[in-house]
């Protein structure tokens, strides 16, 4: 709430500098342009560390639950199919929606003005070159230029190969990239403190150049962002329902708890214990809830790699950016993977370096996701409800399709042996 307030503050203060003329709103850009360089770039400074440290962990999680057993192993492909289907949905209805309902000229055109100074961060190499491309050939070089894209093979490469060493130098190294994430999240924290003061002085750059259009622009980008994340999450109603072989009335009272905690806390893990409470009410088994969901929480975010992506398809719109498939692909391709290292914390906290590999690989202006970090509850709203939905949806598919072998092995074991028969 303090960030929001500051952002309408912020927006208030600009455009009305910008109306009492006599050098007010040139004295007030001259101030806030270098608080609000400064905050983002005490954002930004913490995006490599902690992605690497993220997709580290993720991977040897992952590994993990796959070696759990076959239920956490199907679980696992279920999770990876639903993550790169919505990253690929996103990337098909974002643009979509953009060209159906588009954002209003002026309002694009005075909001790219109030930061003029951004530019995007590279180009994505030709489609035909970019297999090529993913690959480093120095990862230090990728990491210093925000090449996210070739950065998060050579993690990815570097995180499996750590899951083959033996136990004690996969701890070892898993250990210290946990230290290293928990590190860079109390340096967020640090940063978040003064987010106020910071996101308050970019939207007097926005309210002072771009006026009372930045509000409907906002709107705008809030409803287009939050619709990617409605489609993702009407989809987990099949899924729970058909796939789960549950009645929709069932599923609807099932999911009610989990989603009624999720809109008011927006956290997953906060929505555990209605969860399982849900998956009971759902006849989900309650060894197959132990397992599945406790590993959604800490793994899957269902909707995380749509609205990610869609976040950044938006900014490369309001900066009138034409995006070729390269740029599309790679935002895919990013989205999908760096949500296995997502931090289970509300999205105010992970917007920035959740987003910002996206766009970095998509070679879409990063800058911008400061002041959008603002206005994150609402969609992040929609992120956890979308989550704790296809986490219940899941479970209850995992549970169905297991039935049958639970059922064949429970008529094996009470059928009188062949020789009582005879």
């Amino acid at each position: 709430m303090r960030i929001l307030l500051s952002l309408i503050g912020g927006l208030v203060l600009g455009i009305a500098a910008a109306e009492w003329g006599d050098g007010w709103a040139s004295w007030g850009e001259a101030v806030a342009q270098p608080i609000g360089t400064a905050w983002l770039n005490g954002l930004q400074m913490t995006i490599v560390p902690l992605v690497v440290s993220l997709l580290v962990i993720g991977i040897a999680a992952t590994a993990d639950a796959a070696r759990a057993g076959q239920l956490a192993g199907r679980a696992m492909a279920m999770f990876l199919t639903v993550l790169w289907g919505g990253a690929i949905l996103a990337a098909l209805l974002t643009p979509l929606l953009l060209k159906t309902w588009p954002i209003d000229p002026h309002a694009a055109a005075a909001l790219k003005a109030a930061l003029a100074d951004t530019k995007p961060v590279g180009d994505v190499a030709p489609f035909s070159d970019v297999i090529a491309a993913m690959v480093p050939n120095n990862p230090v070089t990728a990491a210093a230029n925000n090449a996210f894209l070739p950065l998060v093979v050579f993690t990815l490469a570097f995180a499996f190969a750590i899951t083959r060493l033996p136990g004690d130098q996969r701890q070892l190294l898993t250990g210290f990239f946990r230290a290293i994430a928990d590190a860079m999240l109390v340096v967020i924290g640090w940063v978040l403190a003064l987010a106020p003061l910071g996101v308050a002085a970019l939207a007097f750059l926005v309210g002072a150049k771009a006026g009372t259009a930045a509000f409907g622009a906002l709107l705008h980008y809030v409803l287009i962002v939050s619709s990617v994340g409605l489609a993702v999450w009407a989809f987990a109603y099949p899924v729970g329902i058909i796939g789960g072989r549950v009645g929709i009335r069932r599923f609807l009272r099932a999911s009610a708890p989990s989603q009624a905690v999720a809109i008011s806390t927006q956290s997953s893990l906060a929505s555990l214990p209605a969860m399982l409470s849900g998956a009971e009410q759902a006849g989900v088994p309650a060894q197959t809830a132990g397992i599945t969901l406790p590993l959604a929480v800490a793994i899957f975010r269902s909707t995380g790699p749509a609205m990610n992506l869609a976040v950044a398809i938006y900014v490369a719109s309001w900066f009138g950016m034409q995006l070729t498939a390269a740029n599309l692909a790679a935002g895919v391709i990013v989205a999908s993977i760096t949500t296995l290292g997502a931090v289970s914390l509300p999205g105010s906290i992970s917007f920035v370096s959740s987003i910002a590999p996206i766009a970095a690989a998509m070679g879409v202006p990063i800058a911008p996701l400061g002041l959008l970090v603002a206005i994150e509850t609402f969609p992040d709203i929609i992120r956890t409800l979308g989550n704790v939905t296809w986490d219940l949806a899941t479970t209850t598919a995992l549970s169905a399709r297991a039935m049958p072998a639970q059922i064949i092995e429970e008529d094996l074991l009470a059928a009188p042996p062949a020789t009582a028969r005879r």
